[in-house]
């Protein structure tokens, strides 16, 4: 489904070396060498720096490397759909889940909803956190994936081109270090964040942490705050690494097993919920309804 030459591309970017990723493909340096100068030949750009001290991106070779990863992962993961498209799905209702979209509270429901509707069954399907991934699941829910459980708000919903089934709203909560001092801690007051550095999503991603940020502007200038545009796995790695504190909810307690999710005093909580396709289909929307009499009851 693409050119197997991005995979030998990638080999050599990360080993540095066209020995060590003729090693690690079991071919000879002459082949590794031999599909990057095809590679080059057929894009028409050049790839490497060569160098007595090994090999280096180019730019346009940073670039190839940033979209071939994500080329071949999306690959990958068509196959998968494809495969699934094929098993009947009368019935099913495709939760997608990933670190940041756990599925638990559906697991938690689902006895109830099964109950309710016996005839409808879970099909997990898992992915990967990427900005590409999150525009393209939500804004095609139905097709692939028919339901997503997150935060959200109307400003998310509106530019992810999907709708919100609200559960039930999440206090919003800090992530640190087990290794930070706070971690001792099992409830934090706004004062222990002082002289901290916050890192909260940049503005206009939710009026919800927007109303977060305007707080802690006006009324606790003592704490630092670092905006991140993106909810991945790369950033519980730079809360973990760097000692800073992260804006997280309880449902993302077991993303980073270094980090730790402690509520705060404050009154500052985000709407959790089932994302799905503004469409739903008759499954869907029977299992919404389901949803809605067992949160009722």
């Amino acid at each position: 489904m693409y050119n197997p030459q991005l995979e030998t591309f990638l080999k050599v970017a990360d080993a540095g070396s066209f020995n060590k990723a003729a090693e690690e493909a079991f071919i000879t340096p002459t082949a590794v060498i031999k599909q990057v100068n095809l590679l080059e030949d057929s894009l028409g750009v050049k790839l490497f720096v060569r160098s007595h001290r090994g090999l280096t991106l180019t730019k346009a070779g940073q670039s190839l490397y940033k979209d071939a990863r994500y080329i071949i992962q999306y690959c990958r993961d068509s196959v998968t759909r494809a495969k699934n498209a094929m098993q009947e799905d009368v019935g099913v209702i495709r939760i997608g889940t990933s670190p940041m979209t756990p599925a638990q509270v559906l697991v938690e429901l689902w006895p109830k909803i099964h109950a309710l509707c016996p005839e409808i069954k879970f099909q997990l399907i898992p992915f990967e956190n990427t900005p590409e991934n999150a525009r393209e699941i939500l804004k095609n829910l139905g097709q692939n994936i028919d339901v997503v459980a997150g935060i959200f708000d109307e400003t998310m919903l509106e530019l992810r081109q999907c709708a919100g089934f609200e559960l039930f709203r999440q206090p919003l909560c800090c992530a640190v270090s087990i290794h930070h001092p706070l971690a001792a801690k099992n409830s934090l007051t706004v004062q222990e964040l002082y002289g901290e550095k916050l890192m909260l999503m940049r503005r206009d991603w939710s009026r919800y942490v927007d109303e977060l940020r305007d707080d802690i502007w006006q009324n606790h200038p003592q704490i630092r705050i670092e905006d991140f545009d993106f909810y991945s796995v790369e950033v519980f790695n730079r809360c973990e690494n760097g000692g800073s504190i992260l804006m997280a909810v309880q449902a993302w307690e077991n993303v980073h097993p270094l980090l730790k999710v402690i509520p705060v005093e404050w009154d500052h909580a985000i709407p959790y919920g089932l994302l799905h396709s503004p469409q739903p289909s008759e499954t869907v929307r029977k299992f919404l309804s389901a949803t809605q009499t067992v949160l009722q009851g």
